[in-house]
């Protein structure tokens, strides 16, 4: 699914990314990453393994907030992009409420069948 978006003004990323790169050298960072937990999935990493994402991206207006930004593996910051949570959990309704395959689909059209017999 494509998301039509207004990319912020390029100054407003300039800045909110110098301001990333401030706080990832914060005491507070370093904390975070300590934990070692990666906010999306939930699953333990090695704190090199971990990266900063804007939960509201920097491209749509996002700022680098100790509020705004939270440890993630490097898979779940790339499957996120420049989607907010809500644009997520969305994806993942529709992709949960969508059949898997269509054999399953037949598989469970034989069964009725045979049960009408």
């Amino acid at each position: 699914m494509d998301y039509f978006f207004s990319a912020a003004p390029e100054a407003h990323q300039k800045k909110e990314k110098a301001k990333a790169r401030e706080l990832r050298q914060s005491q507070w960072w370093r904390q975070e990453l300590g934990k070692g937990l990666c906010y999306h999935c939930g699953e333990k990493f090695k704190s090199a393994e971990l990266t900063m994402d804007h939960l509201i991206p920097i491209a749509r207006g996002g700022k680098s907030t100790k509020n705004n930004c939270v440890p993630s593996c490097k898979d779940c910051n790339s499957k996120k992009g420049y989607k907010t949570r809500a644009e997520m959990a969305l994806e993942e309704l529709k992709a949960a409420s969508q059949p898997a395959d269509s054999s399953a689909d037949e598989t469970v059209t034989a069964e009725a069948s045979e049960s009408e017999e």
